[in-house]
Parts: C-alpha cells; structure tokens; sequence
C-alpha cells in the first residue's frame, strides 16, 4: 500500500537518499537526521498506555485515542497538541503520522496494528501480540511483506534486560550441553468465579462501550469486565489469561535461546474447563522438533498454584512465583527476570562465562524508535513475537479442546481436531475486519 503522507514520503525518500542501509533494507521512514521527530498516535491512553505514552514522548505526541473520554482527557493534558479520537479506526487515517503505540485490549492489538501497517505506519504493540493464533499468522506476514519500511516491536521490556541476553548466550554457547527441557511458569491465577454477569447495570456516560468490544461478540456492558487486565484478560473474548499475557515474557527466553518456531503438538490442562473465563491455573506442553545442532525438546508451562515437578538442588523453585528452568546434558540453568543460576553450583563454581555477544540494549523502546528513523533492526519485530504468540495461544486452543493437538503450521491446522478452528480463528463481530 502507498503511503498516506507527503511527509511520511518525504523522510523515507530523505533517507533513500543519503544511503541509510542496515541488513539489506533501506531505512524505514525517517529523515537523514535521527533527531528528526516523529509524529506518533497513541491507541490506547490510559493504563498500560500512559506508560508507553511517557516512554516516547521524547517524539511527537501528534494523537490520542481511548475509548474511555476520562482517560483521553486525562491524556490530552498531557499532551494539548495531540488531535483526539474515540475510535482507532480514525486515527490510523491521519494524514502526518510516522507511527502508532497500540495499548489496547488484547482482542483489539492486532487489527490496530494491521490497519496501521496497511497505511504505511510502523507500529508498538503491547503483548500479546494478538488475541488469536490466526491473527498473530496475519501480524507475522504483514511485518514481512513490509519489513524494508516498517519498524515493528511488541512490548516485552524484559526482552531488553542484560540478564536474558546473558541467559541466551549461555544456552546457545553449550554451557549446559543440549537442552532437551525448559519448564515456565508464572504464580498468576486466575479467576475463581468465571460466569458471565446476568444484571446488566447502565454504561458509564464517558465509556464507548461497543468501540470497547470492537470485534468482540456482543455482550452488555458490567463492570466485572473493566477496568485493569486483571479483569478482561480473564474472559476469553478479550484475552487470553496468564499464558497469554505472563507467557510473552517467561515463554520469551527459551524461545529465544533454543531458536524456537513451530511446535510439533501441543496439549494442555487446568482447571476448571469454563466457557467464558480462563481458569484458576493451567498447564501445557509443547512438543518442538530438532533445530540445526540443537535436538528436539518439550516446553512446559505452569500457572496458579502450578509448578514443575523436577527438584533443582539447592533451591526451592515451589516458592518462586515466576521462573525459567532449563535442563541440559550437563547441567541445569535457572533463571527469572533477573537472576541465571547455573545448577549445580559446585560444578560450575569456576566457570567462565562467554564474552557477550549480544549487544546491551538502548531500551526497549528506544530500540523501536531509532528503528522507525534508520531502519535498524528491532529484536522482537513481529515475525519474532508473532510466531512467539502464536506459539503460546495454541495452548490456550489445545485446552479449550480438550485435545492433544498435532499442529500443521504451513496449513495452519490442527490435524486431528477440527474443532479447534473456531478457537485458532474466531469469527470476528459484523462490521469489523482485521485487514482494513
């Protein structure tokens, strides 16, 4: 698709021009100066968003969007300059637009995206990615097919911490020997009462509640729904509970480090199986083939009042409320946000660990930013956390199902049960569509 601006057009072209190339492409959309700024739309103002809002205000906050008119006014104090909009779908047809911070929920982060991308914008989007496997298929895509002029980064800070990359190099570097298994997990729980609300209580006069639900299926508003997503992320018309959302982080380092993609199969269990809700916890397997040298490996992940079974001497993973466990041939890696324990410890008291190789990070934001302006690469575009994503929501579809499922990625299927399609590509609600 063309660009929108002549503005947008004027700085790809000024780039052009003076020969900014990294890895291949031209840069995408900028000046030849990085301290040109950009014009930035905000989706998504209040919440999560006013933090990514404040984490690129050294740009231009050109617009904001909330379907809540308190948040957006609360914003737009903030940032008096910035044209406003209730719904998206407008603000993605400005005209002097460089770029779009998507900071909504989760079932609207993918056609946000997809209809920014589709105009030419580079794109922030919170995690997880997509609300559905299939759309985080389309997110993949659509980053690839416009890679050379679009930056694209999903919003896993942690991703940008000095101690995952340590982890990654320590993996990749053979510390541990091959790494046949990795357990997860995370202490979030979720709710303990799951049934949808029966009294349908009035919509609060400043909340455009069918903007709210989007593509969602229609449902009256309630309060048990909103705000903060520790309420909507529950309900899995809106999110995708713990694995989705906790998922995008912790699922993130072995992903990284083992070169992960395509699962082989995948199963899953919890408790209780509900209609509407997430349940209280939930546990999943992923069955992955051999990568290059690295062999074939299962992934487990755990929530609630889950924990791997396996003992790692010396200390009491029962009591850490969220960890990564890797275990190798020759040893065990333990690690969390920002600890990487190697176990045991006696054998590894005099170990050295490899110079780092992957560089330290401008931030994770900042990282996203000067790829908008130079074309530089971003670590998790949204091929990466696209198929991250994708990844960690068929064990959501696997546990709907009740069924171990052998995954076809190409095809896109689950082989053996069909009643997965429905949970891997929900329809979406009359008058809305992903690729706008």
């Amino acid at each position: 698709m063309k660009y929108q601006t002549n503005r947008r057009r004027f700085l790809t072209t000024s780039a052009l021009a003076l020969g900014y190339w990294v890895g291949g492409s031209r840069s995408r959309g900028a000046s030849g100066s990085p301290n040109e700024r950009l014009n930035i739309g905000i989706i998504g103002a209040g919440g999560r968003g006013a933090a990514n809002t404040r984490a690129v205000a050294s740009e231009n906050i050109a617009a904001l969007c909330d379907v809540d008119e308190k948040r957006l006014e609360q914003a737009a104090k903030r940032y008096p300059q910035a044209k406003r909009y209730i719904d998206w779908r407008r603000l993605v047809d400005q005209k002097d637009l460089d770029a779009v911070v998507v900071s909504t929920t989760d079932h609207t982060h993918a056609p946000a995206s997809v209809w920014a991308m589709n105009r030419g914008l580079s794109v922030y989007c919170e995690k997880p990615l997509a609300h559905s496997a299939y759309e985080a298929r389309v997110m993949q895509e659509k980053y690839k097919a416009n890679r050379h002029r679009l930056a694209t980064q999903m919003g896993t800070q942690i991703h940008a911490s000095d101690n995952f990359r340590r982890v990654v190099e320590l993996i990749q570097s053979g510390a541990i020997g091959p790494v046949r298994e990795v357990h997860v997990w995370c202490g979030r729980r979720g709710l303990k009462d799951g049934e949808r609300p029966q009294d349908q209580p009035p919509v609060p006069k400043h909340l455009h509640w069918d903007l709210w639900l989007g593509p969602a299926p229609w449902r009256p508003y309630h309060p048990k729904y909103l705000p903060g997503c520790m309420t909507w992320e529950q309900w899995w018309d809106f999110g995708s509970g713990c694995l989705g959302d906790m998922g995008s982080h912790l699922i993130d380092l072995p992903f990284w480090a083992l070169r992960l993609r395509d699962p082989l199969t995948v199963k899953a269990e919890g408790h209780p199986l509900r209609e509407e809700t997430y349940p209280e916890w939930l546990v999943a397997h992923w069955e992955h083939p051999a990568r290059g040298d690295m062999p074939p490996l299962v992934l487990h992940w755990y929530d609630g009042v889950q924990r791997p079974k396996l003992k790692v001497p010396g200390h009491d993973i029962v009591s850490w409320h969220k960890g990564i466990v890797f275990v190798g041939d020759e040893g065990i890696l333990l690690a969390d946000y920002g600890k990487r324990i190697l176990v045991p410890e006696e054998k590894f008291k005099d170990f050295k660990p490899p110079e780092p190789w992957i560089e330290s990070s401008v931030g994770h934001h900042q990282e996203w930013i000067r790829a908008c302006k130079t074309g530089s690469p971003t670590l998790c575009n949204f091929d990466y956390s696209g198929k991250l994503v994708e990844h960690n929501l068929l064990g959501t579809v696997a546990f709907r199902v009740s069924e171990k499922l052998i995954w076809d990625a190409e095809a896109m299927k689950a082989v053996n049960c069909p009643e997965a399609d429905k949970y891997i590509r929900p329809p979406y609600r009359k008058g809305w569509v992903l690729d706008g």
